[in-house]
């Protein structure tokens, strides 16, 4: 298996982003409204829905949040072309303002709900934007149809040729959908518990995260390289 070249594609921190997006998606569906943060492709088949039935007040619910989500995709992009190099890392920089951004949400009354989801969905899509390998793998920590995908495929590859790196890849996939269960398991007992602050467990998260990040993974490479 290709390991890990820097710590943006780690274990570590794909387990951390995983249960962080498993919440996200766990509370806007929950607590505010039913809509998706991270599955736009459910929020694309309500909105069409509701447009079909001149629900027109209702798919704006779900229109809000697609737009947003490809909003938080190009700000991450610009942050990659704008701070690449620089001494704080661009997937940090990203990670600090998903951060700050699900803070805000926490604060936010019911009334809000179209605001609060709009903008969960903007951090979702700068966190699918700036974490996109594992070990060298694509991959995403907000939804999971692609892990799926490429977990099976590599599951079927193993039984047919008995590579085993095919069977480590399709463990890893596997891995990271049992992480974002797990994390919506755990925003719904939240939810329960805290009401609309329960979201404030995914900027805890993804702190870590970027914590994690600062680990210099090619250093450490050196150093045991050395040690022999």
């Amino acid at each position: 298996m290709q390991r890990a070249r820097q710590s943006s594609e780690s274990i570590e921190l794909a387990v951390f982003l995983a249960l962080s997006g498993g919440m996200m998606d766990a509370y806007s569906y929950l607590a505010r409204g039913k809509v998706f943060a991270n599955a736009q492709t459910g929020n694309m088949l309500l909105l069409g829905v509701n447009l079909a039935d001149g629900n027109w007040g209702r798919a704006i619910n779900y229109a809000l949040p697609v737009l947003f989500f490809a909003g938080g995709i190009a700000l991450a992009h610009l942050f990659k072309l704008r701070f690449h190099g620089t001494r704080l890392h661009w997937r940090q920089l990203s990670l600090l303002a998903e951060i700050a951004l699900l803070c805000v949400v926490a604060l936010m009354p019911p009334e809000l709900d179209l605001l609060a989801n709009s903008i969960t969905s903007f951090a979702c899509g700068i966190q699918v934007q700036s974490f996109r390998k594992l070990h060298g793998r694509a991959f995403a920590t907000t939804m999971c149809i692609g892990n799926l995908r490429s977990g099976t495929q590599d599951l079927v590859t193993y039984l047919h040729t008995h590579e085993r790196d095919r069977l480590e890849g399709a463990c890893l996939y596997y891995g990271v959908i049992v992480c974002f269960v797990i994390g919506a398991i755990i925003g719904a007992r939240l939810i329960g518990a805290f009401g609309l602050h329960a979201i404030l467990a995914s900027p805890a998260l993804l702190a870590v995260a970027c914590l994690v990040m600062f680990v210099d993974r090619e250093k450490r490479r050196r150093l045991s390289a050395l040690s022999w």
